[in-house]
């Protein structure tokens, strides 16, 4: 049998020696395959990543004998808070665990095969790299979309740094898992918001997996309504956004968010001062989460000796603040009325405020009746003056309008999305390349001074007072002004670790042009990134963050196409053998290493494309895997089988294998691309007289997409031709891919006595005649009456008899 780790060695060497899977910015039909790349961890690869990896592996090597110029490059997401912790736990810098670590990911795909262009890799945090990272970003400063402002932000208190709503879903710190609180502080931001339309348009320009684009598009969270002046009595007023302007004249409260600007004004004529600040100050300590949270409890504080005016009918109603309205977001208040939702429900039960209803159509003594419950139903407003018996839709159109004409009401579109908090209180970041000077304000670096780099120093862990690391460094911040020459102080702030990855696929294209982060004509070369594997958990982050940058990058004029990203397609998970996600507490954690140690990488590469959908999450199963060893062992063992004989005994089969591999290969249905080639395999096994060499050869390149060690070897073994990765992809004959035979059975009332072979253009008196000669349909219609004979063209016949 084949020793496979010198077989491995020996074609990784070869693959490497011979630049195999290097490309050039040059030729006929590009294709640009990606997959996400990774944190390099120091725990190394796991099983998730040999998934993806493979599967995307197998396209460009399939894509690559197609005739494609295939890009497939590698390379390393390596800023950001998990290095920085690493290094912080062993007492290492984190320039030095990161690339110890890269060196041992970059080993560990290399023992598996992958088909990287590893010419193109860097890491982010290569100065090379983040020097165009900081260039980027004074762009969008200069044209205004980058700003500083003092904001409330989502504070972890144990890694000491701020995190974005995206870093702090649930309420808890992404990486440490810590509850998050609330603070108040200066950072740098990017107008996100402003390109939210934007961003839902361009998804219409891109051919993402529809779960994709739900993802982005609920993230985004576009709403269409009015928004609506309020006065309050004695001066003042404030604005709310509503979907429901039918339901106005229903409002019996308002609330306002307790770290919105409003309160602040309000103040001075608060009449229950201590009782507001309290709340203000409870409120501090929770993250935007918990005080969104549906199902958390509706905490409030009327502000007493103020009220608003609701703008339809006069009438003086409360104010109060209440923790689930925030901010940051929207107008910083919301209308209420509670018998029309069910959150304004619950709020004026826990307040005893008042309800009025304004829909007729159900019992709102129990719960709301919400729009979701009325809308489309041709329900019709009460207690609403001249709207009374207006259907909701008709009372939308005449409500609004008459809002409109008296100047205090406007159409506008709403969405969640915000912008994006830019500053991070770490060291291991790009820094960012502002300078603040005492006379001019923020200034931007001279960009022929890029990149700024950050220091090289022992300490680096996150301080107290909740400011950088950096800004210890009084030597590294004392700088001069690029304007004035006034002494100054850089920011000490460093960018999010998605700074680096929102942009990285563009540098692929041209990774060691040193004039600009990629040419134009790269660019234009390659396109799109034709196909982009990623977890489904970076939809809402990543993603979306690499198509906000694209596209101003596009606005600015650096970038040939507005969406960059043709396709972007997810993976399962590779779950323990208990069917829970990997973990060390769990004990379920599979190491490659040890894998591809024992079994070879051809088998678990193999085994992961055969262990389910890959779009699914699957279990690990040793049995399976051992399955997949046997399986290349037969192949091994087809070898000894070879006759003397040129050509394909059963073209139909073979024809069919090839198109039904090159598809699944291309539509992410590896599992049964692998069962294809088990279906050939026993099919050539069965052979007596042995198999040519045309059909081995087949057999080999088929599979060696996916196994790509043990496919090349038995192929230069048997002297079948040159090695398959210099060789042509087979084509399959269309003509040949459908059986003129079909197998039908044949039933007699209904129950089926007999199975006949027929020709696809076989007429129906000639299957008649096969049908009823078959010993087992005789002995059901001897001595009986046919009443009919039913024929169902390529699927049955059906004998009725009395």
């Amino acid at each position: 049998m084949i020793n496979f780790k010198e077989i491995e060695k020996k074609w990784q060497k070869y693959w490497e020696d011979n630049n195999t899977f290097k490309v050039e910015n040059k030729g006929n039909n590009p294709y640009y395959i990606l997959v996400e790349f990774p944190y390099p961890s120091g725990a190394g690869l796991h099983v998730g990543h040999v998934r993806s990896y493979t599967a995307q592996d197998a396209m460009a090597r399939m894509k690559r004998m197609q005739g494609y110029n295939v890009l497939y490059p590698m390379g390393f997401d390596a800023f950001g808070a998990p290095a920085e912790e690493y290094a912080i736990k062993n007492h290492v810098h984190p320039k030095e665990a990161t690339k110890r670590n890269i060196d041992h990911f970059r080993e560990q795909m290399k023992n598996l095969g992958m088909s990287f262009d590893w010419s193109r890799e860097f890491s982010t945090t290569d100065p090379d790299y983040y020097k165009w990272t900081q260039w980027q970003f004074l762009q969008f400063y200069k044209h205004g979309m980058a700003y500083k402002d003092k904001i409330p932000v989502n504070w972890c208190t144990k890694c000491k740094t701020v995190l974005s709503n995206e870093d702090s879903a649930g309420g808890v710190c992404e990486r440490c898992g810590t509850q998050v609180i609330q603070k108040e502080k200066s950072q740098w931001m990017l107008r996100m918001s402003d390109y939210a339309e934007d961003l839902l348009k361009g998804l219409e320009d891109t051919n993402f997996a529809e779960k994709v684009k739900l993802g982005q598009i609920n993230w985004i969270g576009k709403s269409s309504g009015v928004e609506l002046d309020i006065e309050i009595e004695g001066g003042g007023k404030f604005s709310v956004f509503t979907t429901c302007i039918e339901t106005v004249y229903g409002i019996t409260f308002f609330v306002i968010a307790p770290d919105g600007k409003l309160i602040k004004e309000l103040m001075p004529r608060v009449e229950n001062k201590k009782e507001v600040n309290d709340y203000i100050a409870e409120t501090a300590k929770k993250s935007d989460m918990d005080r969104t949270e549906l199902n958390k409890g509706k905490t409030g504080c009327e502000i007493k000796g103020i009220k608003a005016i609701n703008p339809v009918n006069g009438k003086k109603v409360p104010i109060f603040l209440g923790d689930f309205v925030l901010g940051n977001y929207g107008t910083g208040a919301v209308m209420a009325v509670p018998t029309h939702d069910q959150r304004d429900f619950e709020y004026a039960i826990e307040h005893n405020l008042e309800m009025i209803q304004v829909i007729d159509g159900a019992d709102v003594s129990e719960k709301a009746f919400e729009k979701s419950d009325y809308l489309g139903k041709n329900c019709k407003l009460i207690n609403s003056e001249e709207f009374t018996g207006l259907t909701v839709e008709e009372a939308k159109e005449a409500i609004t309008k008459m809002l409109e004409e008296k100047g205090i009401a406007r159409k506008v579109n709403n969405y969640k999305m915000r912008d994006w908090i830019f500053s991070r209180q770490r060291f291991w970041g790009e820094p960012i390349p502002m300078i603040n000077c005492p006379k001019c304000g923020w200034v931007p670096m001279n960009e022929e001074d890029l990149p700024l780099l950050l220091p090289d120093v022992a300490e680096y862990e996150p301080t107290d007072d909740g400011e950088s690391p950096l800004a210890k460094i009084t030597e590294w911040v004392n700088c001069k002004c690029p304007n004035c020459g006034e002494d100054s102080k850089r920011e000490t702030d460093t960018m999010p670790q998605w700074a680096g990855s929102s942009w990285y696929f563009l540098r692929f294209m041209d990774a060691k042009n040193n004039k600009e982060f990629a040419s134009m004509d790269a660019m234009k070369y390659w396109g799109k990134v034709n196909w982009y594997n990623g977890g489904m958990e970076h939809t809402a982050r990543h993603l979306l963050y690499a198509r906000f940058w694209v596209q101003m990058l596009y606005n600015f004029g650096y970038v040939p196409h507005k969406e960059m990203i043709d396709v972007r397609v997810s993976h399962g998970m590779v779950l323990g053998s208990d069917n829970q996600k990997m973990s060390k507490s769990k004990g379920n954690v599979i190491n490659p290493d040890d894998i591809v140690n024992e079994y070879g990488a051809d088998t678990l590469r193999l085994y992961e494309m055969f262990m389910g959908d890959y779009q699914q999450d699957a279990p690990w199963n040793i049995d399976s895997l051992k399955g997949c060893r046997r399986f290349l062992d037969r192949i091994e063992r087809l070898g000894t089988k070879l006759n003397n004989e040129k050509g394909i005994t059963n073209e139909i089969l073979v024809n069919k294998s090839i198109q039904k591999v090159e598809n699944d290969l291309t539509t992410l249905k590896f599992n049964t691309a692998v069962s294809t080639l088990m279906i050939l395999l026993n099919e050539f096994d069965s052979y007596k007289n042995g198999i040519t060499k045309d059909e081995y050869r087949i057999m080999l390149i088929l599979l060696n997409p996916i196994a790509p060690h043990i496919s090349e070897e038995l192929n230069e073994m048997y002297n079948l031709g040159k090695p398959i990765c210099e060789s042509s992809w087979p084509k399959y004959d269309l003509s040949k891919t459908v059986d003129t035979n079909l197998n039908i059975g044949v039933q007699v009332n209904g129950k089926v006595r007999a199975t006949i072979t027929i020709t696809l253009d076989e007429d129906e008196e000639s299957i008649k005649t096969k049908a009823l000669a078959e010993e087992n349909v005789k002995k059901f219609i001897d001595g009986k009456e046919i009443i009919k004979i039913i024929i169902i063209k390529g699927k049955i016949v059906n004998i009725v008899v009395k």
